[in-house]
């Protein structure tokens, strides 16, 4: 009931609906509303967001700098597991929600309040993304979502709402889509991008050149692995953060990392989502390379087998779950050995492997080569292949009698 809430915790980005949000929950709950914006690389977005908070009556406004928490505790761990979701996506916002929620709880422990709310829509993946972690992290803790209690109908609605009440928005009717940006990505959906056979707008783009502007020439780059995690780029040390925001800079300028993807949500609808990646491209390419030569065959296909359902886990919002704990630890463990130097060639969009090197690598060219060696009897390989196909021989003999 209203009447038993004290004070909100709403995560607030400054966009069309958190202000919409931030106004409403003034007026319909008549309580102290807490604006909490987490600072996971959004850039120039949050400048004079605690102004425009305040403007909109937010009565206290904390804005927390997590973003090397949100690359070292977040994105580092998921690409350890090369993880991504039908085959395209990086999991930019996926990643993203539960550090927000977490900071939300703890804001609201801190200023006492007993409810935290979101702007996530009734039919997005985003809702249940916020909500299984303020489950997970403070199970008594009231919930607020607004989409799935008022009476707007759309963001069309929410303009000519904030108009009304003179809240500043960053989207008109002519140009509607929203977008999501941290250090790991920046995603689009909604408006004009909800008609699947349209091209996306050029100048839609933020983080990346088009391929077609994109040098002529190509830019090679080298990142050091440290057990699974990028700790430099070209021999250069760099906190995570900044390594993943070096490397957004040196990929948007040569056009990686662009994906346009109709997904799955987890509430059972198709949506359309275009997002630029182009750091997180760069560094999933680089795993690979780098474990192709460092980790053990049946480790990695047995970590392989698991990571589109690890990758479904974050997806759908079961960061703090127990099973996606479980398996990050078996993930971790797996990369114990997954460290050295990765060389890639960066072209036009293309992101190619150059080169792999490693002082524990497996790989070495003596027992690779077609000359000769002394580890390897050629032989041998007769009876491993009768062996092999021995249960093949018998089913085919027992078919002809």
């Amino acid at each position: 009931m209203a009447e038993d809430i004290k004070k909100i915790v709403l995560a607030y980005s400054g966009g069309l609906d958190t202000s919409v949000i931030l106004a409403w929950l003034k007026e319909t709950y008549g309580c102290p509303v807490v604006a909490y914006a987490a600072d996971l690389g959004q850039g120039e977005e949050l400048g004079g967001i605690r102004e425009k908070a305040l403007e909109t009556g937010a009565d206290e406004v904390i804005i927390e700098d997590l973003r090397e928490d949100f690359v070292s505790g977040y994105v580092w761990p998921a690409l350890r597991a090369n993880a991504i979701y039908e085959s395209s996506y990086l999991l930019g916002t996926s990643l993203a929600r539960p550090l927000i929620a977490r900071g939300q709880i703890e804001a609201a422990r801190r200023t006492g309040a007993n409810a935290v709310s979101h702007g996530a829509t009734g039919k997005g993946n985003d809702q249940v993304r916020f909500e299984l972690a303020y489950m997970a992290l403070e199970p008594g803790m009231r919930i607020i979502a607004p989409w799935r209690e008022w009476t707007f109908r759309g963001r069309e609605d929410l303009i000519d709402f904030a108009r009304s009440k003179g809240i500043p928005v960053p989207v008109t009717k002519e140009k509607p889509y929203s977008s999501d940006r941290n250090l790991l990505h920046i995603s689009f959906e909604g408006g004009i991008l909800e008609d699947v056979w349209s091209e996306p707008p050029e100048d839609m783009f933020v983080l990346s050149v088009s391929p077609e502007r994109a040098p002529d020439r190509p830019t090679y780059v080298e990142i050091t692995y440290r057990e699974g995690d990028a700790v430099a780029v070209d021999g250069k040390a760099m906190t995570p953060a900044g390594l993943l925001a070096h490397l957004n800079e040196i990929g948007g300028a040569n056009g990686i990392g662009r994906v346009d993807l109709v997904e799955n949500r987890y509430v059972g609808m198709k949506s359309r989502g275009v997002y630029e990646t182009p750091g997180g491209t760069i560094l999933r390419a680089a795993h690979l390379a780098m474990e192709s030569i460092t980790l053990d065959r049946e480790v990695m296909h047995i970590r392989d087998g698991l990571v589109p359902r690890y990758a479904e886990m974050i997806y759908y919002g079961y960061w703090f779950a127990p099973e996606r704990e479980m398996l990050q630890q078996m993930i971790d463990l797996s990369q114990k050995r997954v460290s050295g130097v990765v060389r890639l060639k960066l072209y036009k969009g293309n992101c190619t492997v150059a080169g792999r090197k490693s002082e524990a690598s497996l790989y070495h060219p003596d027992f690779a080569t077609f000359e000769g060696d002394e580890v390897y009897n050629q032989k041998d390989a007769e009876g491993f292949i009768r062996l092999s196909g021995l249960r093949l021989k018998i089913a085919r003999l027992l078919e002809k009698r």
